[in-house]
């Protein structure tokens, strides 16, 4: 605490904006310790079925956000982290944040979000994409399709598919809904630098962002020529998208007056560049090294790792110089749906008396391996890696009478893990070493999850020192940006924190868990690679049921 403290002792601050809200994080800038932290909750939460003013229903498979719901963050959760760590914010030399992406927004050319136009906020296609919309995955099929079919040389560095959460799946949508929208649209922005512009007044782009979400590689964005085959009007969608690029760890300007006033905090400080809570998380986890991947396991899970070339892994979501840290190529890999899905289980299907996490756990840890006879497909939010197709959907396979609810809950459990065993063996296959895992989010206090993924990877799993993982890893940043220490790598070595190899794998459970995931792999095959596409026809007799509501909106707006 400041009382405590030296007089000469600097703080930082990291955001974390997450899906359902943003934190604060106060940081000792000598050692990493945490003094102070406060979250606020998002008024507005994830817009699902009607926009805040009400109006016709959304479509399926979509999902906003209101951006004044970021701006209170600063607002609310940086002053009362300030306080909580009683600091005095003279002291504090930097502020980092950090995003879910790829979560983007259209703006004026001044950083407005169209949302905020009054003529505009009926419109959907005027809020924030949550990186949960997956309505876009036509427009995905279409843009992956259309650079197979020219040869596009950067398809393959996006393992062969470009989701429908990035920016252009999401941007050919506007276009094709909602033109007028699209048109109006000088800047489309991802969140992860619109709020550095809201922080410091200077647009700016991050690296990160850019090659993952938008399609920059070996310092290009796609070709006009390419664009323009995807849709006329979109040649200019480069245009909305290109704007000055730093790297991570830089900064990006100082504090505004404006956004001083918001936060507390000092006028002038630096603001650094905006990331991506994965990707700013592993320095906190101080896991930059190549081979060290992590997984940042909260409602869905991002997988990161560093490598030291640049390598072609079908079904990843990307592979970026520097897009983890300076010097190294950085992959990345996701699951839409992990801790939701547990989360579901609990909310909508356990009966009273287990309908808890921890109750369920706790039945569920004592049976063997394989003992409840289940395998499930985690796609309850679709397939992020490896196969890039968000109309999936769950599957569980084995149900008898004498099924109990635990039996369920940890089939859900291991499903993720042969998921993520399915991404890591992607990884290794195509070159990219994979030696351990690091662990980071809200799921690493689940001690039967993480011996599952310790015995399914067949991986020692270190977990990170923090609870706040991607707020410690933006005030890493902000002291690199501040000037505290030369850069991320040496930032990273004495602020972050990990306790390694926290679970190693046991040998039982590593071959009980062989056999099961080699039945995984054949259902995943099944019914994710062609074998039979009843989830895919499922997703659109439901999708046929409610499209009237639907297209009644995008007539409106249209």
């Amino acid at each position: 605490m400041a009382g405590v403290d030296g007089a000469d002792e600097r703080y930082v601050v990291g955001v974390d904006y997450g899906t359902l809200s943003g934190r604060a994080l106060v940081v000792r800038v000598r050692d990493g310790a945490e003094v102070g932290t406060a979250v606020h909750a998002y008024r507005h939460g994830v817009i699902e079925t009607l926009l805040p003013d009400g109006g016709p229903a959304l479509p399926p498979d979509w999902a906003l956000q209101d951006p004044e719901d970021y701006r209170d963050v600063l607002r609310r959760a940086v002053p009362a982290a300030l306080a909580d760590a009683g600091v005095d914010p003279s002291r504090v030399i930097g502020i980092g944040t950090d995003f879910t992406a790829c979560t983007v927004l259209p703006t004026l050319a001044d950083g407005t979000p169209l949302c905020e136009v009054p003529e505009l906020r009926p419109r959907p296609h005027a809020w924030v994409k949550l990186w949960k919309h997956h309505a876009a995955q036509p427009h995905a099929d279409r843009i992956n399709a259309l650079a197979h079919e020219r040869g596009e040389p950067w398809i393959g560095r996006y393992g062969g598919k470009i989701s429908a959460e990035w920016q252009f799946a999401k941007g050919l949508q506007i276009l094709e809904e909602d033109p007028e929208i699209y048109h109006r649209a000088e800047r489309f922005v991802e969140a992860a630098d619109w709020i550095v512009w809201q922080l410091c007044d200077e647009e700016t782009r991050n690296v990160c962002t850019a090659g993952y979400k938008g399609i920059r590689q070996d310092g290009r964005y796609p070709s006009t020529d390419y664009l323009s085959a995807l849709h006329p009007a979109f040649a200019d969608f480069v245009s909305k998208l290109d704007g000055r690029l730093l790297p991570l760890g830089d900064r990006a300007g100082s504090l505004s007056a404006r956004a001083a006033a918001w936060t507390g905090l000092p006028v002038g400080i630096a603001v650094a560049v905006g990331n991506v809570d994965a990707h700013v998380t592993v320095a906190a986890a101080r896991a930059l090294d190549p081979g060290r991947l992590v997984a940042i396991m909260g409602t869905s899970t991002c997988h990161v790792v560093n490598g030291a070339h640049p390598a072609e892994v079908p079904g990843m979501c990307g592979v970026v110089d520097g897009g983890i840290s300076a010097g190294a190529w950085g992959y990345e890999a996701g699951q839409s749906a992990v801790g939701d899905i547990f989360g579901w289980f609990v909310e909508h299907a356990a009966p009273a008396g287990t309908a808890s996490h921890e109750r369920l756990t706790e039945l569920a840890a004592s049976q063997p391996v394989g003992a409840h006879g289940l395998i499930a497909l985690d796609w309850w939010n679709g397939n992020r890696s490896l196969l890039v197709n968000h109309d999936l959907s769950g599957v569980i396979v084995g149900l008898t009478l004498a099924t109990r609810p635990q039996d369920v809950y940890r089939a859900l459990l291991e499903s993720t893990a042969f998921g993520t065993r399915m991404i890591i063996e992607a990884f290794v296959g195509a070159g990219v070493p994979v030696r351990d895992l690091v662990v980071a989010g809200g799921l690493t206090s689940n001690r039967l999850l993480m011996q599952i993924y310790a015995d399914v990877t067949n991986r020692p799993l270190g977990i990170i020192g923090s609870a706040q993982g991607p707020a410690l890893g933006s005030a890493i940043h902000a002291a690199v940006a501040a000037g505290a220490y030369p850069d991320v790598h040496r930032a990273s070595a004495v602020m972050g924190r990990v306790d390694e190899g926290a679970y190693r794998p046991d040998p039982d459970n590593v071959r009980a868990y062989d056999a099961l995931y080699a039945e995984y792999r054949t259902l995943h095959d099944h019914f994710g690679r062609g074998g039979d596409d009843v989830l895919l026809r499922l997703r659109a007799i439901r999708n046929a049921a409610a499209a009237a509501p639907g297209e009644a909106v995008l007539e409106v707006v249209g």
